[in-house]
């Protein structure tokens, strides 16, 4: 192990440049004990490691810089997947959509109900380029909400929130579309920290229908279908994320531009005079937490009124156990 080298890897960003797991991850490996320079056990943050001359193992496999093959993908993701490299709840993960044989892993996260832009690397130092807030990497999402965005909860939505993990204010917030009873919002972030804007619309009581990150940097998903993947070059990435080789940013770098216009809340507020405001308190049992239960109860009171339907026009005779459920409910 050396300590002051020129040719010294910190031990963590090691792990994370051979396409291990991500530097955060390597830091919990060294912690646990998982991670051995040299045949020793190491569990040290700082230490730094020589490509050329330190050996280092995780969970007893040699892992070797000077072998590894950098891959880089970008994935138009689908809903209901997790962004993980496995789940223990057993639930489908993205890595089911990537059948490839040299291991990757996705870079940040989009949640099970989201969907949209996800790469995929096992270059750890342009992952952690990509994730971390002092890059400044804008990522782009399209949020549509219920119920009818006005200018003045715009105007909260855009100035930020306090929140348990503090203070979380996004780059830009525009309306792009007006429905009848619901609005798509643009959000640009540039930290991207966890559910940030969930929990920027939930603090502000905005229930979210649908998320979808549509860009990150320049780079977009507009040709790729839900669940399509495909290669990147590490230039083309470097391009589209607008960062040089050195890790700065390009100064003639323009992010992701939208076609869609921004529309006036006020002015075109008419054509929702009917739809309900968006902190509407109905539309909380939609949120992430009340999701599956809510869509659960509309599904059987679908059922439920189709039998009904279908036993009141004589084409179908009403189901015992149903009969005897109705029966026991109603006492």
């Amino acid at each position: 192990m050396k300590e002051s080298n020129s040719k010294s890897i910190r031990l963590q960003k090691y792990i994370a440049d051979c396409g291990v797991t991500s530097r955060r991850k390597a830091e919990e490996l060294i912690a646990e004990g998982k991670v051995k320079v040299n045949e020793r056990v190491v569990k040290e943050m700082g230490i730094k490691v020589d490509p050329q001359i330190d050996s280092v193992s995780v969970n007893g496999k040699i892992v070797d810089i000077l072998t590894v093959d950098h891959l880089y993908l970008v994935m138009n993701k689908p809903r209901g997947y997790v962004t993980t490299v496995s789940d223990p709840e057993g639930r489908k993960t993205v890595m089911d959509l990537v059948p490839i044989s040299t291991r990757v892993y996705p870079v940040g996260r989009l949640d099970y109900l989201s969907e949209g832009l996800l790469l995929f690397t096992n270059d750890g130092d342009l992952a952690n380029k990509i994730i971390h807030p002092r890059f400044g990497i804008t990522k782009t999402y399209e949020v549509k909400v219920f119920g009818k965005v006005s200018d003045v909860l715009l105007k909260k939505l855009r100035n930020g929130v306090d929140t348990p993990e503090g203070f979380l204010k996004p780059k830009l917030v525009r309306v792009i579309e007006q429905l009848p009873g619901k609005t798509w919002l643009e959000f640009r972030l540039e930290e991207g920290k966890n559910r940030e804007i969930r929990r920027i619309c939930e603090a502000c009581d905005v229930t979210i229908d649908k998320l979808k990150r549509v860009a990150i940097g320049s780079l977009s998903v507009s040709t790729l279908q839900p669940g399509k993947w495909e290669y990147l070059s590490k230039s083309d990435l470097m391009k589209g994320i607008g960062i040089t080789k050195d890790g700065t940013k390009r100064k003639d770098f323009k992010d992701y531009e939208s076609d869609k216009k921004s529309i006036d809340v006020k002015k075109f507020s008419k054509k929702q005079k009917d739809a309900k405001p968006a902190t509407a308190k109905e539309f909380s049992r939609y949120r992430k937490d009340e999701y599956y239960a809510t869509i659960k109860l509309q599904k059987e009171a679908k059922e439920k009124r189709t039998l009904l339907k279908l036993q009141q026009e004589g084409e179908v005779k009403l189901i015992p156990s149903y009969k005897s459920k109705t029966k026991k409910q109603s006492k």
